[in-house]
């Protein structure tokens, strides 16, 4: 059975994973663009995601490209999805990166709101998933087939996870970066209880990057 991980999550030093006001225009919230910009933007597999040339090739490359492998299914909290709130109006939103998204996977979206199956270009299906991040998880599963489970975001949802010990492995990106407010990722949350401790910590020009991985119990 693959891992339920969340990789390349990007948190300011201050320990916010995305600024406040998310909307269409500030996917990040306002100012929180900063955090992808300050590491991920400039590398090699962001601009082929992108459908750009050239890039970095360093190590923040090689943990972009290495955190995209073996993944079967992403779990998303709905805000990774769109910038919509409350019920569907319609359903021409059909996510941030257009018709081809670099999932290429099953991807189930927690929402509260039903909304039919999405297939996209590449391979990528969205999933729309009104019960919970348990029954999420179910089916990210059976459609992995054994492979990886990313859940990608927002920190709502790596919250959750974290908190119901559901997460095997959580990769963080810390760059030189301060937001002042947001959303934060540990408030409230006592992971050495929870069983998460640092196994593993590598150093980059633009970011350290540290992996938490959960006990076995």
């Amino acid at each position: 059975m693959g891992k339920v991980r969340t990789s390349v999550f990007t948190v300011s030093i201050d320990g916010f994973g995305a600024a406040p006001r998310q909307s269409l225009e500030h996917p990040f919230g306002e100012g929180g663009l900063a955090l992808p910009a300050s590491w991920f933007f400039e590398t090699r597999t962001f601009r082929e995601m992108t459908g750009q040339e050239g890039g970095s090739t360093g190590l923040d490359d090689e943990i972009a490209r290495k955190s995209m492998e073996n993944i079967g299914a992403w779990i998303l909290g709905r805000n990774m999805f769109g910038p919509v709130r409350g019920p569907w109006p319609d359903e021409s939103w059909k996510g941030w990166w257009g018709d081809n998204p670099p999932y290429h996977t099953p991807v189930f979206v927690l929402t509260h709101h039903a909304r039919p199956d999405l297939p996209m270009e590449g391979g990528t299906t969205f999933h729309f998933v009104t019960d919970g991040i348990v029954a999420a998880l179910e089916r990210a599963r059976a459609a992995a087939q054994g492979r990886d489970i990313r859940v990608g975001g927002g920190v709502a949802v790596v919250r959750q996870f974290l908190a119901a010990r559901l997460l095997d492995e959580l990769h963080l990106v810390l760059p030189p970066v301060v937001l002042g407010e947001g959303e934060s990722l540990f408030a409230g949350l006592d992971l050495p209880r929870l069983g998460y401790a640092v196994a593993d910590r590598v150093v980059s020009p633009n970011a350290t990057h540290v992996t938490l991985a959960r006990k076995s119990s």
